[in-house]
């Protein structure tokens, strides 16, 4: 099935009344600043909701209109993005956004306007795709290991898509590893066909740092919005137990996001972080044009040599910006204001309209 054409999207935008625009997404992931700031900012809002599910929306007032759906992927039948459209409504991507919809969907069905690049989507759940960007455009990425039986030290094992962490483990040789795809398999977390998919790099001993961007395309900036950390299960958890304890628990440490938490570099890091945004969106400007468009998200370690080494990338609002709904030291000092990912988001579609420049924001 071919993509969608670019130009069949343009003509739906070119349709809606663009003083009365609906903020639209999935009711999941970090969709609660998204509706949140997009009021804040003038514009109604939509969410499209798995049925039992809508409670947060109510509870916290953030949706004007409800699109009750038997399940979260039933956002790609025709008669939702009619109602979509009907609404004139500009949908912000986010992870649960893109797991539910399918990246094929979003490709090749989807037909209403997204804010951002939906090409560039792929390029985050696809780890050769991810590190190939990352490579070509200079940015500091652990070693990949190419087979498990090359494991000659500590490695992290990933696999593709948006999965929260859910799969990844440590191993330490090629047994280790053999031995933890089979517990992966027995627990449901992986399925047979994507073992050939794993992802091994080298283990990078550090803090982790999750650095939440976002591209102006009708600035041509790169802003620093905010930056958290993860907690992770069960990893996390094992780190309160004493370490004579640890063994006998039994359990293997997982890595599956369970929350966040805002945090600050260190000053002095803030050049790498800076270089590292410039660098991945020149990038992707060449690689996925027009690269990314709003929110991106690196994930990254620092290291005792004080190195910021990239291991993943978000291409879209990433989970930890729920930690700065009301704004984070970043956002702050950068626009005076407590500023939500959501709200700039919000603003970039404001913008867009004012200058009437949004055909080169929307996807």
């Amino acid at each position: 099935m071919s993509k969608i054409d670019r130009q069949g999207i343009l003509d739906v935008l070119d349709g809606y009344d663009k003083e009365d625009i609906t903020i639209a997404t999935l009711g999941s992931h970090s969709s609660l600043h998204m509706f949140q700031g997009a009021k804040k900012e003038g514009f109604k809002t939509a969410v499209v909701c798995e049925k039992g599910r809508e409670v947060p929306y109510q509870r916290f007032d953030v949706a004007d209109e409800y699109i009750i759906v038997d399940k979260f992927s039933d956002i790609v039948n025709d008669d939702v993005q009619q109602e979509l459209r009907d609404m004139n409504s500009i949908v912000f991507p986010h992870g649960s956004f893109v797991a539910y919809a399918g990246l094929d969907n979003i490709e090749t069905i989807f037909n209403v306007p997204m804010f951002g690049n939906r090409d560039i989507l792929r390029w985050e759940a696809e780890r050769d795709l991810e590190r190939k960007l990352m490579t070509e455009s200079g940015v500091r990425i652990p070693q990949k290991i190419s087979d498990p039986s090359k494991i000659d030290g500590t490695v992290m094992v990933k696999f593709p898509g948006a999965r929260g962490g859910r799969g990844y483990f440590v191993a330490n040789s090629t047994e280790e590893f053999d031995e933890k795809i089979e517990a992966m398999l027995q627990r449901k977390w992986i399925e047979e066909e994507d073992i050939k998919e794993a992802h091994i790099e080298e283990y990078v001993l550090g803090c982790n740092y999750c650095i939440h961007y976002f591209y102006s395309g009708l600035k041509d900036e790169v802003e620093l919005l905010g930056i958290d950390s993860r907690y992770e299960s069960t990893i996390d958890g094992l780190t309160r137990v004493p370490a004579k304890d640890q063994l006998d628990i039994g359990v293997d440490p997982s890595y599956v996001i369970t929350g966040n938490h805002p945090v600050v570099m260190r000053e002095s890091l803030l050049p790498q972080v800076f270089d590292i945004g410039d660098r991945i969106t020149e990038g992707a400007k060449g690689l996925v044009p027009p690269g990314f468009n709003g929110p991106f998200c690196m994930q990254t370690l620092v290291n005792d040599d004080l190195e910021v080494v990239v291991f993943e990338m978000s291409a879209r609002s990433d989970g930890g910006t729920n930690t700065f709904m009301n704004g984070s030291a970043y956002s702050y000092i950068k626009f005076g204001e407590p500023m939500s990912m959501g709200q700039r988001m919000a603003r970039e579609i404001k913008n867009g309209i004012k200058d009437d420049r949004l055909d080169d924001i929307i996807t």
